[in-house]
């Protein structure tokens, strides 16, 4: 199977379910991102295995911030999450490995945080009380669409790289395309709706459009320090699952607070 065919196939399974788990919400959501967060932790620790993370207070720390998340929204998913220094500091104690306290702590909270507390947006977002499910409905299908627009118009047109030291696959006619993708979805799928303006679904479109392409670039970074090329084979010709997350992750997080200040929810 090519990878563009493995691709389709992966989107065409999976995007229903998620969207799915997303309608549904509650803890079957939260099981969800419990999953996607400890398979992502697991590509991540072996992504930045030599800065010896330490991968069970990433776990703990990711996972009491999805459940604070899920109990008690905002307040309790930051005390989940900080929570991680304290299980870092003392497991990298007990375990006396080599590496610098400072440096595994560092690794330790970046994974909980760029996981665990981004991924916890994504519930913060959906149990918001003012129509959270069409806020996390527009977020993903407008995120998609621009990274299916972004990669179908850099392999066809695609000629100025957009950051050549970070991800030299990506195109300025790419991001060109992939944020007109992204801003007419979230203006369609908010179009007429009771929520936000048309003025504010445009610009929450174009928040994403930079936001989900930041997150890409974000794990290039990483992946480009650490010498790998994927995070992991487990979703194929998409690699592994934060390879899927990257975009999603960050576009969690500004549309959050975006909806947030223009006072959504």
């Amino acid at each position: 199977m090519t990878p563009l065919a493995s691709r389709v196939l992966v989107a065409l399974v999976g995007l229903p379910v998620v969207l799915a788990l997303v309608y549904a919400g509650g803890w079957w959501l939260f099981a969800f991102a419990a999953i996607a967060a400890v398979l992502a932790l697991h590509e991540y620790a072996l992504m930045t295995r030599a800065l010896r993370p330490v991968t069970l207070a990433a776990y703990a720390g990711a996972l009491l911030t999805l459940l604070g998340a899920e109990l008690g929204g905002l307040d309790w998913t930051m005390a989940g999450f900080l929570a991680t220094f304290a299980f870092a500091f003392v497991l990298h104690w007990v375990g006396q490995t080599r590496q610098s306290s400072t440096v595994a702590i560092a690794a330790t909270v970046l994974g909980a945080g760029w996981i665990g507390l981004f991924l916890a947006h994504l519930i913060l977002l959906r149990d918001a009380p003012n129509h959270g499910r069409l806020a996390t409905f527009a977020v993903l299908l407008a995120v998609w669409a621009g990274d299916i627009g972004a990669f179908f118009a850099g392999r066809l047109i695609g000629r100025h790289k957009l950051a050549p030291a970070l991800s030299p696959g990506k195109t300025w006619e790419g991001f060109v395309f992939g944020t007109i993708a992204t801003v007419f979805v979230a203006f369609v799928t908010l179009y007429r709706q009771d929520f936000i303006s048309i003025a504010d679904s445009i610009f929450l479109g174009l928040v994403l459009s930079v936001a989900g392409p930041l997150g890409d670039l974000f794990e290039s970074g990483i992946k480009r320090d650490m010498q790998v090329k994927d995070s992991g084979r487990l979703l194929g010709g998409h690699g592994g699952v934060l390879d899927r997350l990257d975009a999603p992750l960050f576009a969690f997080v500004a549309a959050f607070y975006l909806l947030r200040a223009l006072d959504a929810f």
